[in-house]
């Protein structure tokens, strides 16, 4: 399996986790698109939060 990406609305790739913004819920943590602050589905995130560039 190669590594997680995510294109997000505005277009920017999210692929590591300097790309993502995190934000504290109730329970667990929300993790946004850093450019445009929109939601990157859950699953997604934790994959990318864990990946470090080459």
């Amino acid at each position: 399996m190669g590594p997680a990406t995510h294109r997000c609305v505005c277009g920017a790739t999210v692929q590591y986790r300097q790309d993502l913004r995190k934000e504290d819920g109730d329970v667990y943590p929300t993790w946004k698109c850093k450019d445009c602050g929109t939601p990157v589905p859950g699953q997604i995130a934790e994959r990318i939060k864990n990946q470090h560039p080459s």
